[in-house]
Order: C-alpha cells, then structure tokens, then sequence
C-alpha cells in the first residue's frame, strides 16, 4: 500500500514537473531563438524553413580549381556524397527519343547540335537535336525542356563529374557562431555610445532614487512631525497619476531649465519616486524601535543609527528597490523619445539607438536580433541575481539573525 503511495506521488511530481518544463520552454523559446539568430549570417537568417542553431556553408579546396569552393550533397551512383561546386549557370536541355519520350538525358546546349528540324509530339512542335550518347555517336532526339544547372566534381576525386540544379541542392553546413555581429552592432553610429549613456543614466538613477527613498522612508517611518501623515498620503496619492498626463508639464519644466536634449533630463527628474519612498518606509517600520531607542540612549544621531544600524538590515529592500529601479531606467524609452532630439547620437539611450538601428539595419536580422540581446541582457541577468532578494525582503522582519 505504502509503495503504490509512493509510485502515486511520484507521478504525479513528475507531471507536474514535466507540465511546468513545457511551459517554462515556450515561454524561453523566443529569447533563445534570438539569442542563437543573433550569431548568425544574414543569409542564415532568411533561411527557410528557419532553423534554431546557426551554421555556414562549408567550403574546401579541389586540385585544378582555383579558390575554395562550396560543398553541396549529390547522389553519384545511388550514392549521398559532399559535391564542390565549379561551374554555376551552365545551360542545359532534356533529351528524349520520340519513341521513348520516358527515358530522358540531361546534356549541357553547348554538346548538341541543332538540326533545323522539329517534330510534333503529343501535338507540340519539338526542336531536333544531335545529341551525343556513349560510345561517342550521337542520336537525333527531340528537346523536351531546358534549364540551368551547377556542375559538381568530388573533391577526392575530381573526375567525378555531375549536373545538378543548384538552388535546389543541399548545401553541406557546420555549427559556426558569428560573435563579431556584437562588435558590428556596438560599432554601427554610435552605439557604443548610447551603451555608455544607458548605463550611466540607470546606474544614476538607480542610486539617486535608493538614496531618496531611504531618507524619505525614514523620515516617515519614524520622525514624528506636523502633517507627516497627510503629507505622506498626498505624495503617495502621486502613483495614481498617469505618466502621460505628466508629459507637458514636465517637459514645459526641461525647456524652461534648459535640459532639453540633455541626459540631466533623464536623470535629474526621475531620482524621487512614491513608490520607492513607500517601499522603504514600510520596512523601516518593521524595523524595532527598542534597537533605535537604546542607540540614542548611546549619543548616536538619527544618521548614525540609519547609517549604521538600520541601512545593513535593509539589504532586501534596498535590492528589490534597486532591481526595479534599474529595469525601469534601462528600458525607458518614451520620455527619452520626447526629450532627447532624433539627431543628436551623442546623448541617445540603447532604446533610442536601437529605435534608429531598426531603420539601418532592415535588411540584416541577425543585427537588429545582436541589439536586442545587448538590450536584454543586462536586466535580465540583474532580475535573476536580486530575485532572491524579493522573497528575503517580503518575510523578513528587518531584524538580521
């Protein structure tokens, strides 16, 4: 009984582990495909039907040709082997004798002669030629089609010799990464400065608005003032507001100040948040007032005791804030786009230069994907080191064991 309890258990574990697995995969897969996209070619890109893992076209070198050549698969002799490419665009006809219209040969324009003839087959007029067969003769047939077609020889053996449609042949591939797309991308009109004004402004940011919050925080959590409860309120009730009602009269402020165009802009009015404020309070409090109290008893100062005792027991907080704060400011894009003119590159955010980077590089996926992912990247590797952090700030009691 106890067993098939156990077997039971485990079943059930596993589905919903296997459940969750194929979730979790669909989910990743589009980060994964443009993570892999952006190390391939442009060609590899355009690539139908598309496929996950980037590769290149292997090329090899044959005796009596010049240069390297590509391979591609061909059937010589009922047998699958890696053909080089040497001649593209030769001009070939279908054969046929009249009687056996079945029992077609494919024979390159230039090794038949026209006969001046035609005869009509199935009630089409038919051109006659003098093909060439083996044994060196040659036999009036009618040319049922033509086309153009690569020739192919056996890199061990180049007398080996076949026709075959180029277009449609396989190409012979190997797993390559292409990481100089990255180097190409940060290079192409500035990007390697927008990299820069990105991180600048988010790490700004970032700190600007931790050092805000910390103080306004614990202002309200525990000075004790006229109006600090109403006054708290209202600023609270800030949250409320939308963003895009605050747009003309923020930026009426930036041209009035003259931060128009200018990363101060970026930087300056975001460092103060409510939500920020109202993080950091409600941790403070939690916060034991008895530790507070006998420090003051001691003849330390309200920053001593924030410095000192209160700020090394925020951790969590101070990191949940921060991994919010970081993840807003490096994806901001709309008040950059409002703010910052399209022409001036040397104060452009990554959203901004990948905005632009849309347009130049329409034609190159893999460079449009290589931006994505220097975009990405960073916050995403940021949210997964702080998330411990979110479960650590919400069950913990501002008291460090």
């Amino acid at each position: 009984m106890r067993s098939s309890y156990r077997l039971l258990t485990w079943l059930q574990n596993a589905a919903v582990y296997l459940v969750l697995s194929l979730f979790a995969g669909l989910m990743l897969f589009p980060f994964i495909y443009m993570l892999t996209t952006s190390f391939k070619t442009p060609a590899d890109t355009f690539r139908y039907p598309p496929r996950l893992l980037p590769r290149d076209q292997v090329f090899t070198r044959v005796p009596g040709y010049e240069g390297e050549l590509p391979l591609y698969y061909g059937v010589v002799n009922g047998e699958r082997r890696p053909m080089a490419l040497v001649q593209n665009s030769i001009r070939v006809g279908v054969f046929a004798e009249p009687s056996r219209l079945e029992q077609t040969l494919t024979v390159p324009l230039d090794q038949v002669q026209a006969t001046g003839a035609t005869l009509t087959v199935n009630g089409e007029a038919l051109e006659v030629f003098r093909v060439p067969v083996e044994g060196g003769t040659t036999v009036e047939m009618v040319k049922l089609s033509q086309t153009a077609l690569g020739r192919f020889v056996d890199p061990q053996d180049p007398t080996i010799t076949i026709l075959q449609n180029t277009r449609t042949s396989t190409p012979v591939e190997r797993l390559a990464l292409h990481p100089e797309n990255y180097a190409q991308v940060i290079a192409l009109r500035g990007m390697d400065r927008a990299l820069t004004n990105t991180t600048l402004v988010t790490l700004l940011v970032m700190f600007g608005q931790l050092a805000t919050s910390v103080l306004g925080g614990y202002a309200f959590a525990r000075l004790r003032f006229p109006g600090r409860d109403t006054l708290f309120t209202v600023y609270l009730g800030t949250i409320m507001i939308p963003f895009v009602v605050l747009i003309t009269p923020l930026y009426q402020i930036m041209v009035a100040i003259g931060w128009v165009d200018h990363l101060a802009s970026l930087i300056i009015p975001w460092i103060f948040t409510a939500y920020g404020t109202f993080l950091m309070r409600q941790f403070f409090i939690t916060f034991p007032k008895e530790i507070e109290e006998a420090a003051l008893i001691d003849g330390a100062s309200r920053l001593e005791i924030l410095r000192r005792i209160i700020l090394p027991a925020s951790t969590p907080a101070m990191a949940t804030l921060a991994t919010f704060t970081f993840l807003y400011a490096w994806n901001s894009f709309f008040w950059p786009l409002v703010i910052i003119n399209t022409g001036n590159e040397a104060n452009h955010v990554l959203t901004l230069a990948l905005n632009v980077l849309r347009g130049r590089a329409v034609d190159s996926p893999n460079l449009l994907l290589a931006g994505a992912a220097i975009a990405i990247l960073p916050p995403m590797v940021i949210f997964i080191l702080g998330q411990r952090f979110f479960v650590e700030s919400a069950t913990s009691s501002g008291v460090k064991g």
